[in-house]
């Protein structure tokens, strides 16, 4: 029986994998500078997890604040351990971990609120959702924004399971269940490790809805948000992404995409 990935491993799996704090940061930085004339200093990241990105945002300056929501202590502590001790000490005390619920009240706004990862999707009942998005409106300051990302596709719905191939181990992204009468879904991520041939099974699981972009620019009106933006990813000579968004309205759909989409209060 294969040995059971330990907490340190399977979050260093899953970030080398999944999570680049660098890109969307700079992406957050463009546009809301564009939006505002001037740089966001304080970052709310709800379902945080381990932090990485939040831990990543008080690193650019000596003004920057952030604060990560998340219920789980186990990616909190690997977080605490493996991102925020890597700070310096004057950078550490602008990060604040929060082990709570991104639904309850806070003493504190935001410049940009984000929910990446597609987190929110856990909430599968409209009118949760709803109440979400307007816990969040009402944590961001007058010129805040909140971001949040989104996949779909042709593929996204379908039972198969994908693999992407890195350095030391390969990522598998497995769709193992989808209801079209409710667009509940059931995903997994599984691993492989190089090093020994070890494939470890269901090392994360998402119990979701999937939800598309025109009902949540509905879901962020309903909530209050008075306008949202769309980005969508332009593609490089060969036909995939090449990690610039734009601002966009009408595109053509493909297999698998992945897309931002702002909202401001």
């Amino acid at each position: 029986m294969a040995k059971k990935l330990s907490r340190d491993e399977k979050y260093a799996l899953y970030e080398a994998s999944v999570q680049n704090p660098k890109s969307d940061i700079g992406f957050i930085n463009r546009e809301y500078k564009k939006l505002f004339g001037k740089l966001p200093l304080v970052l709310r990241e709800d379902f945080c997890g381990t932090g990485a990105m939040a831990c990543a945002w008080v690193a650019q300056s000596p003004k920057h604040k952030a604060h990560g929501i998340d219920l789980d202590m186990e990616p909190i502590s690997y977080g605490v351990e493996n991102h925020l001790f890597k700070l310096k000490d004057e950078q550490q005390k602008r990060m604040e971990y929060i082990l709570g619920n991104v639904m309850a009240d806070y003493d504190f706004k935001a410049d940009v609120v984000v929910a990446f990862n597609f987190s929110y999707f856990l909430f599968k009942e409209r009118a949760m959702l709803v109440k979400y998005f307007s816990k969040v409106r009402k944590h961001l300051k007058k010129d805040g924004a909140f971001f949040i990302d989104l996949f779909g596709g042709t593929q996204a719905r379908q039972l198969l399971e994908e693999s992407a191939k890195h350095k030391d181990h390969t990522y598998y992204w497995d769709c193992d269940f989808y209801n079209p009468l409710t667009s509940d879904v059931l995903y997994h991520i599984h691993f492989k490790t190089h090093k020994d041939g070890v494939k470890h099974e269901k090392v994360f699981t998402y119990d979701w809805r999937m939800w598309d972009a025109r009902e949540l620019q509905d879901v962020l009106k309903d909530a209050g948000f008075r306008e949202t933006t769309i980005y969508w990813e332009g593609e490089d000579k060969e036909g995939s992404g090449n990690g610039v968004f734009k601002r966009a309205k009408n595109v053509e759909n493909c297999e698998s995409w992945v897309t931002y989409i702002s909202a401001l209060p």
